[in-house]
């Protein structure tokens, strides 16, 4: 394993845990933290009841990929593509899959 996947790891986990604290504690919705290094597949998902409805679902879901972040699902309201650049990842590093390729062309961020 290289150093830039280490450090794209590191930076996953960061965003995911930072999420989290910012979500707070309850006690019918449980975040969970999927790290799968083999496959290099990030997710965060929450699974519980609210209100009597059922909450499950992935918050946030990122794959490295060729030496990339793809982000696949990302369920924030600020966007966590903007949150890599302040920790350091370069806009050409971060696909927002997510976007159709169309979209993606008219992105500061990777199109592939």
């Amino acid at each position: 394993m290289d150093d830039l996947t280490l450090k794209y790891r590191e930076i996953i986990e960061q965003i995911f845990k930072d999420y989290i604290n910012y979500l707070g504690e309850d006690d019918q919705v449980q975040t969970q933290l999927i790290f799968d290094k083999e496959g290099e597949h990030y997710l965060l998902t929450e699974i519980g009841w609210s209100n009597g409805y059922r909450i499950y679902g992935t918050l946030i879901h990122i794959d490295i990929i060729d030496e990339k972040l793809w982000i696949q699902q990302d369920g924030t309201e600020e966007g966590i593509a903007e949150e890599m650049v302040k920790m350091g990842i370069s806009k050409d590093k971060i696909v927002l899959a997510y976007k159709s390729l169309e979209r993606r062309k008219i992105t500061d961020f990777a199109v592939f």
